[in-house]
């Protein structure tokens, strides 16, 4: 019987060691593979900057285009009202002119 007892403590105290073995695997597999999706996440960040970038200088072009063509139309326009002021500015003064050589009409 002490024979029988002294095995089933070898084995148990073998099947612990595989246990503690298994546990400290899986441990090990789990740091591993977290590392390995921290690393995955950094790269993945970083390219993501690189993926954007061309997507961010077309929209900085177009940004660009759609200023440099509403100046121009704000130039055109500001010229049209200042010729349309110069012109209206002519016809007061000669209707000025003419009330005050003609106050009959």
């Amino acid at each position: 019987m002490e024979n029988h007892l002294k095995r089933l403590l070898e084995a148990e105290s073998r099947a612990q060691a595989i246990i503690d073995a298994a546990s400290a695997e899986r441990q090990r597999v789990v740091d591993e593979t977290l590392a390995l999706v921290r690393d995955n996440e950094l790269r993945f960040d970083a390219g993501r900057a690189e993926l954007r970038a061309p997507f961010l200088e077309d929209a900085h072009a177009r940004a660009q285009h759609a200023i440099a063509e509403l100046a121009h139309k704000y130039e055109e326009r500001q010229r049209n009202l200042r010729e349309m002021a110069a012109r209206h500015e002519q016809e007061a003064v000669d209707a000025t002119l003419n009330l005050l050589l003609d106050p009959t009409r």
